[in-house]
């Protein structure tokens, strides 16, 4: 085997899952808009359907975002994942029309930047020049357009998301996908319960591959399928929440949710586990003092592991995160790990957690007199 094969195999390790996609995959598809925006939510472990009601809800609960009080709410955020190798960035731009009708984009990037491309490095006499190095990203991209109303029925409002997805392979591949979600909210006292329907139509990504002739012969000669033009499907996904918050003094304030995630893709490591529907918990807390400081914490992942002795184990992910509100600007920080089962009192995974930092800003426009 020649160095100039060994090289261009190396380069081929990004494409090696893309043979998978032509077989239509529904499970674990568009997985990166399963991470969460906003370092609120993912400290309160994901748990948001009920009662979120800032910026992020385009996200979390479309209906959500008649719940922002300014004219205009912007949010914001950047985080990275895997000792910086990923990077996830988002950002939302919410507008109230009037007292009962709402309107919010969002955008949200996860990817990898700066991959090295080392198809061209040696030459046709082997020689190694590395002038001819290139580089790629790995990138997939979502962008929504949310709409929420009020409900004749007091405390109830829903909304929806028009959802589509542009995924990236360098030149290699790219796919672009179309979705709808739908989501509810319905305030009773101090009671909050939510649901959204995520992918209520599923959503179809459409992959086209362009493969140049060094690679599909490297594809042929080590029994490789090779990619084809193909349709990746996500199925729908149905979270129902329900929420309490009261004020225990006149500056104290509390929050408590838990949120199931019902998916109909097959058999997951989750509390409950079945085919076709698992449902996954979610639990999240916040306390709040003076409307100022807000402490939160969150439970998600409970999943049962078995070590390599046979032993079965019940491992969680757990959340922390603190808020401060100054005026019209809110900075939220969440201790969050996206890489790891959790951990089960031996510190397993800790090693992946990460520090996130968002934004949001409320404008308020000026009233003439």
């Amino acid at each position: 085997m020649t160095i100039h094969r060994i090289v261009l195999r190396i380069s081929l390790v990004v494409l090696a899952a893309f043979p998978m996609l032509s077989k239509g995959q529904v499970k674990y598809s568009n997985e990166f808009l399963s991470i969460g925006v906003g370092a609120r939510g993912l400290s309160m472990g994901g748990a948001q359907v009920a009662s979120v009601e800032d910026a992020t809800s385009a996200y979390w609960n479309p209906a959500g975002i008649l719940g922002v009080k300014s004219d205009i709410e912007i949010a914001a955020m950047h985080s990275e994942y895997f000792a910086g190798i990923a990077k996830y960035d988002y950002g939302s731009l919410v507008v109230r029309r009037d007292a009962t009708t709402a309107l919010a984009f969002t955008i949200i990037r996860f990817g990898v930047d700066d991959i090295p491309d080392t198809i061209d490095l040696i030459d046709a006499s082997g020689n190694i020049n590395y002038d001819r190095l290139k580089s790629f990203s790995a990138a997939d991209y979502a962008f929504l357009l949310s709409y929420a109303k009020a409900a004749k029925l007091k405390g109830l409002r829903y909304g929806g998301n028009v959802k589509v997805i542009n995924r990236i392979v360098g030149d290699f591949a790219h796919a672009w996908g179309f979705g709808l979600d739908f989501g509810a909210q319905y305030q009773k006292d101090k009671w909050h319960f939510g649901a959204l329907g995520q992918d209520i139509t599923s959503t179809f990504n459409a992959w086209t591959f362009t493969l140049n002739q060094d690679v599909l012969a490297t594809y042929t000669a080590t029994n490789n399928e090779i990619p084809q033009n193909s349709v990746e499907v996500t199925l729908p996904k149905l979270i129902l929440g329900a929420g309490y918050k009261t004020d225990i003094s006149s500056k104290i304030s509390w929050l408590s949710e838990i949120d199931l995630v019902n998916t109909f893709d097959g058999r997951r490591n989750v509390v409950i586990s079945g085919s076709p529907l698992s449902i996954d918990p979610h639990i999240g807390f916040e306390f709040g003092y003076a409307d100022f400081i807000f402490l939160r914490a969150g439970v998600m992942n409970i999943q049962r592991i078995r070590d390599i002795y046979g032993t079965e184990s019940t491992v969680f992910q757990p959340n922390l995160g603190l808020g401060i509100r100054l005026k019209n600007l809110t900075i939220d920080y969440a201790l969050t790990n996206v890489g790891a089962g959790g951990i089960n009192g031996t510190g397993t995974g800790l090693d992946l957690y990460s520090n996130v930092f968002s934004l949001k800003l409320d404008i308020y426009k000026h009233k003439s007199n």
